[in-house]
């Protein structure tokens, strides 16, 4: 079953976005160490992967999309909640399990 879940598109965006809302999560944790403790590093890094895993999760999306056929309002709302804390978590709840079944 986890073998066949990464082997689709839409198994790959989940994990994608999964990575992504707990890379947001922690880039505020870096965010008090860089401006409060002068650490900038663990930021850096953390950013660094935050960035990648954003990109990631909008070219999985494009693909996603296409291959689901998405209307405009739902490739809205998945791109939405990748800006927003915990949005990605909702998403894969209300927007990804659906095109799941």
């Amino acid at each position: 079953m986890e073998k066949e879940f990464i082997n689709t598109a839409l198994g790959r965006l989940r994990i994608v976005a999964f990575l992504e809302g707990c890379s947001y999560l922690l880039l505020g944790v870096t965010m008090i160490l860089k401006y409060k403790y002068a650490m900038p590093q663990p930021n850096y890094i953390v950013g660094l992967a935050h960035g990648l895993l954003f990109v990631l999760y909008v070219v999985l999306l494009i693909q996603v999309s296409f291959l689901h056929k998405w209307g405009i309002v739902k490739i809205f709302w998945a791109f939405m909640a990748s800006l927003i804390p915990f949005g990605t978590f909702y998403a894969d709840k209300a927007l990804f399990r659906q095109s799941d079944k």
